[in-house]
């Protein structure tokens, strides 16, 4: 992993104490949405196809406290929407560092340069900056020409100020392994500390449904991709060595989605970070009463081509744990990329998928209008 070594041992040292207490669920990184809405409006995000009621609305800083004083995890994953739109943002990822925490702020860094300076460098605070691929794949892939400048500019500008900067790739059909080889060779040149790269997945309301991967074609793209860097050993990434493995198709996970808890303005939502089906008042409430074995490939429809980090990191991690020299030697080796890949999972007992989520929009709705009958028409400034 290319975090800094400090987070490491704490991350690590509380993996450990979890697997020997034998904790059957816990949480690895609480991905946190204090708001929805953003300045972009990307073809397949699936996060910002709201009402503005919605979009208007923000997690407070004793809120976001709260959440990761309930679930205790390590990590710190700020998202959104575009987190640099929330006011407070500087003080609650202030407040996460004072907890000791390791925390990752998501951007797509529009509003990095004007607000870099409320933010402090460490070795326990990165910049994600969202960039999926080169600049005709990234434009393309934001909807809006001139980003992949202002966000490689910002990359340069955050490294010279001292601040670790890793860079958050979504790749999606279409994607050409030669250019995305290319685009993470430039990155390595232009000094990020490390790369978070994942399929896209089928948000059921993104605006573009048509250039979503299949676990088959995602396993190809990636094994053709590493090979183009020696098993992905020239590069730098923040996963580990057996998800990487994973996208490759060497290795078959059950996802694990309580390993990256989410809490959003709806809630801690049910099942993960990808699906909203359900959210519950509490992290004790989300890990006691959601119906795990419901969801996950082979279980549930809308999950049979997932094959996100958020969903299966937490997975490798542990299957690490239990055979470290697996992993050392993949490391070691770098990733396979050719040969039979692993055995997936059947999907021939999956059950169809249910779009409840409108459900949960109106419920918001009701709840938002029930506590201010004037939300509709004034918009809370950011």
């Amino acid at each position: 992993m290319a975090l800094p070594l400090s987070a490491v041992a704490r991350i690590g040292a509380y993996i450990v104490k979890q697997h020997f207490s034998g904790a059957r669920r816990y949480p690895l990184v609480l991905m946190l949405e204090p708001l929805f809405r953003c300045n972009l409006a990307c073809a397949g995000c699936g996060k910002i196809d709201y009402p503005d009621e919605i979009l208007n609305q923000r997690l407070s800083f004793d809120q976001c406290m709260a959440a990761i004083d309930e679930c205790g995890a390590p990590v710190v994953s700020i998202a959104g929407g575009e987190p640099l739109l929330h006011r407070d943002m500087p003080k609650i990822a202030d407040g996460f560092l004072k907890r000791g925490k390791f925390v990752i702020l998501c951007t797509n860094a529009l509003l990095l340069t004007k607000k870099i300076d409320q933010y402090r460098p460490s070795n326990m605070f990165t910049w994600s900056i969202h960039l999926d691929g080169d600049k005709v794949m990234h434009d393309k892939s934001v909807c809006l020409d001139g980003v992949y400048e202002t966000a490689v500019a910002a990359i340069r500008l955050a490294k010279s100020r001292g601040f670790q900067v890793s860079i958050n790739c979504t790749l999606f059909q279409g994607a050409e392994p030669e250019r995305v080889a290319a685009f993470l060779d430039e990155m390595k040149r232009v000094g990020v500390n490390g790369v978070t790269m994942s399929p896209g997945y089928a948000y059921e309301r993104a605006p573009d449904q048509d250039h979503f991967l299949n676990r088959t074609k995602t396993k190809q793209l990636f094994r053709d991709i590493l090979a183009r860097g020696r098993g992905g050993k020239a590069w730098s990434f923040t996963q580990s060595t057996l998800f990487l493995d994973f996208l490759a198709g060497n290795q078959a996970y059950h996802c694990t989605p309580w390993g990256n808890p989410t809490r959003t303005v709806f809630g801690w939502q049910r099942p993960c970070y990808l699906l909203g089906e359900g959210y519950a008042p509490s992290f004790k409430e989300l890990m006691e009463d959601t119906a795990w074995d419901d969801y996950g490939v082979g279980n549930y429809e809308k999950c049979a081509d997932c094959m996100v980090h958020s969903g299966f990191e937490a997975s490798a991690v542990t299957d690490t744990l239990k055979h470290p020299l697996k992993a050392l030697a993949v490391s070691l080796r770098g990733v396979r990329t050719d040969g039979p890949m692993a055995t997936d999972i059947s999907l021939e007992n999956q059950r169809p998928a249910k779009f409840v989520f409108s459900g949960h929009v109106q419920a918001k709705l009701a709840e938002v209008r029930a506590a201010n009958p004037r939300a509709k028409k004034v918009a809370r400034v950011a």
